[in-house]
C-alpha cells in the first residue's frame, strides 16, 4: 500500500507527521506513507522546512490520500490551477482530509452536502463551500473521510489501516504510539470513533 500525505506550504506539523508516523508502523507489511507535496521544500505553520518524499503527481498513482492542513490552504483552496492537479479518484482510493484540508475535498467536489468534520478556524469556509459540518471528531462516508482537530490524525490514520488491512492491524498501530499505561483507553478511544464507519465488507482487506 502506497499512501500519499498531501502537505502543503504553511502546513500543521501534528497532521502530516503523526499520520505519517503511525501508518508507516505498517512498513513490515509493504506499506509507505510519503510526504506528497507541490514543490521541494515546504515550511510548516512553526517555521520547520522539510524536503518532499514525493511529487504532486504521485497523488493519481497512491492506493490512499491523506490531506493534512495547514495556515495557507485556504489560498491553495482558491487557487483553480492547483486544485486541477489534485487528480483523487474515491472510485480506487481511500480518500482521508483533516480540518482545513476538508476545504480542499469540499472545492473538489468529493463531500457534496454529506456531513464531514474539520477544525473551528476552517468551518466557516467549509460551510460556505456548501458541506455540511458537524461536531464530531471523525466521519466517514464510503470511501471518503475527515477528521476535526489536529489530533485526530491517528483516527484518519487508524480508519485507514482498518480499511486496507485489518481492524487488528489498525488497533496494534494505535497501541504502539499510545502513552504507556493508557494504551487501552487509547486504543478503545480510536475504534470507537472509526468503529461505526468500519460496516461488515466494509474493509478492502475482506
Amino acid at each position: 500500500m502506497q499512501i500519499a500525505i498531501l502537505t502543503l506550504d504553511g502546513f500543521n506539523e501534528l497532521d502530516s507527521f503523526i499520520a505519517a508516523g503511525i501508518l508507516n508502523r505498517m512498513k513490515a507489511k509493504g506499506w509507505a506513507a510519503h510526504i506528497t507535496c507541490p514543490t521541494p521544500e515546504v515550511t510548516s505553520m512553526a517555521g520547520v522546512t522539510i524536503q518532499r518524499q514525493k511529487p504532486l503527481d504521485f497523488l493519481t498513482e497512491a492506493d490512499a490520500v491523506l490531506i493534512g492542513s495547514g495556515i495557507r490552504t485556504p489560498d491553495y483552496a482558491a487557487d483553480p490551477a492547483f486544485l486541477s492537479q489534485l487528480e483523487l479518484d474515491p472510485s480506487r482510493q481511500l480518500i482521508g482530509a483533516q480540518c482545513s484540508g476538508t476545504l480542499l475535498l469540499a472545492k473538489l467536489g468529493l463531500i457534496g452536502d454529506l456531513p464531514a468534520c474539520t477544525d473551528l478556524t476552517t468551518k466557516p469556509w467549509v460551510i460556505e463551500a456548501g458541506v455540511n459540518v458537524v461536531d464530531a471528531p471523525f466521519v466517514a462516508h464510503g470511501d471518503v473521510a475527515t477528521a476535526g482537530g489536529c489530533l485526530a490524525s491517528q483516527y484518519l490514520a487508524a480508519w485507514m489501516i482498518a480499511r486496507m488491512a485489518t481492524v487488528q492491524d489498525a488497533e496494534d498501530a494505535i497501541h504502539y504510539v499510545a502513552p504507556v499505561g493508557e494504551k487501552a483507553e487509547y486504543v478503545a478511544q480510536a475504534m470507537a470513533a472509526i468503529g461505526p464507519y468500519l460496516a461488515d465488507g466494509m474493509t478492502r482487506a475482506a
